[in-house]
C-alpha cells in the first residue's frame, strides 16, 4: 500500500504541471490581462507600459510561467491584486471553513441517505420505495439556494433559532456556536446531496442483493438484518465511496451558491470574488488547491477500497 501511496503521489506531480501551465496560459489570455487590473481603468498610456514593465508582463508567457512557478515550489503564490495579501495566506484563512462545512454537509447526507436507500431497497416497488425514491427526487430537483433561503426564512426570521448569516467558528474553539453557524449551510447542502447518494446507494443495493451469494445465506437461514448490514451493504459500498468522495471534492470548490446565500467566508466564495474583481494571482491559487483537494480526495478514496473489499490490492 505504501509503494501504491507513493506512486500516486509521484503521478501527480506531472498533472500538476500541466494543470498549472493550463491555468497560468487560460488566464492571461483573457482580454484586458492583469495590466488593466493594476494599472485602472482610467490609466494613461504610459502608466501601463510602467506596469507592463515593472511587472514583466513584456516578457514571454513561458518566462513568466516558470518565473511564478519557481516561487509556487516555494510556497510563494504571489500578491493579491486586490488585497495585497500573500494568496496563500488568503487561501489558508478561507480553506478551514469550506472542509468544516464540506465535512457537515456530508455528514447531513448520509444521516438521510442511507436510510432512505436501506428502506427503499429492502423492499423494492413498494409504497414505502415509493415515497422514498419521490423524497430523493424531491431532494435532487429543489435548487440549493431556494432551500437555502427557505431555511432562512423560517429558522432565522420566522423562528428566529439560528442566524441568517453563517461565519466561521472552529468546531475545537467553540462547539455551539459552531454549529449553529454550519447547520442551515450544512442541511442546505446535504439534502441535496442525500437525494444523490440515496439513488446511487438504492440501486447497488437492489443490484446486490440480486446476487447467488445473497440466495445462498437466505437459503442457509442466515438473519436477514445480517445479509444487508454485512453482505448486501459491504459490497455495494465501492460505488457509493466513490460518490461521497466526489461530492467532498465539489464542496470544497463548488459550494459557491450555499456560500453567497449564508455569506459563508468559504474557498468557493472567495475564488467568485477574485473572479469577480480580476484577480489573477488569486484566481491561481484557488484553482491550484482546489485541483489538489480533488487528487487527493480520490486517492483516499481508492485507498478506502482496499479497506471495504480485502480483495482489493494494491501493489
Amino acid at each position: 500500500m505504501t509503494a501504491y501511496v507513493l506512486r500516486r503521489l509521484a503521478q501527480m506531480l506531472p498533472v500538476l504541471l500541466i494543470a498549472s501551465f493550463a491555468i497560468f496560459a487560460m488566464i492571461y489570455a483573457v482580454p484586458g490581462g492583469p495590466v488593466a487590473v493594476i494599472a485602472g481603468e482610467n490609466a494613461t498610456a504610459e502608466e501601463v507600459a510602467e506596469v507592463t514593465r515593472r511587472f514583466g508582463f513584456d516578457r514571454p508567457m513561458v518566462v513568466q510561467y516558470a518565473d511564478w512557478l519557481g516561487r509556487a515550489l516555494t510556497g510563494d503564490f504571489g500578491l493579491s491584486l486586490h488585497s495585497r495579501q500573500p494568496v496563500l495566506q488568503l487561501i489558508g484563512e478561507r480553506l478551514p471553513a469550506t472542509l468544516q462545512l464540506a465535512l457537515c454537509a456530508i455528514i447531513v447526507a448520509l444521516v438521510i441517505g442511507i436510510p432512505v436507500a436501506i428502506a427503499s431497497a429492502v423492499r423494492p416497488n413498494s409504497w414505502l420505495d415509493r415515497v422514498l425514491s419521490g423524497w430523493s427526487a424531491l431532494a435532487l430537483g429543489v435548487p440549493t439556494f431556494w432551500l437555502g433561503i427557505l431555511l432562512i426564512l423560517l429558522f432565522a426570521v420566522e423562528l428566529r433559532w439560528l442566524p441568517s448569516a453563517s461565519r466561521y467558528v472552529p468546531l475545537w474553539q467553540a462547539p455551539l456556536d459552531a454549529v449553529r453557524s454550519l447547520v442551515l449551510p450544512a442541511l442546505t447542502l446535504g439534502v441535496y446531496v442525500s437525494g444523490v447518494l440515496g439513488r446511487f446507494l438504492r440501486a447497488s443495493l437492489i443490484g446486490e442483493a440480486r446476487a447467488d451469494y445473497v440466495r445462498t445465506a437466505r437459503a442457509k437461514g442466515v438473519p436477514e438484518k445480517r445479509i444487508v448490514g454485512l453482505h448486501i451493504m459491504r459490497n455495494a459500498l465501492l460505488p457509493f465511496v466513490t460518490i461521497v468522495g466526489l461530492m467532498m471534492a465539489h464542496f470544497i470548490g463548488g459550494a459557491v451558491v450555499t456560500e453567497a446565500v449564508f455569506t459563508y467566508p468559504g474557498l468557493g466564495r472567495l475564488l467568485i470574488q477574485a473572479i469577480t474583481t480580476r484577480d489573477y494571482p488569486l484566481i491561481q491559487g484557488c484553482i491550484l488547491v482546489i485541483l489538489i483537494a480533488y487528487m487527493l480526495i480520490n486517492l483516499a478514496v481508492d485507498m478506502l477500497y482496499a479497506w471495504i473489499d480485502p480483495r482489493i490490492e494494491y501493489r
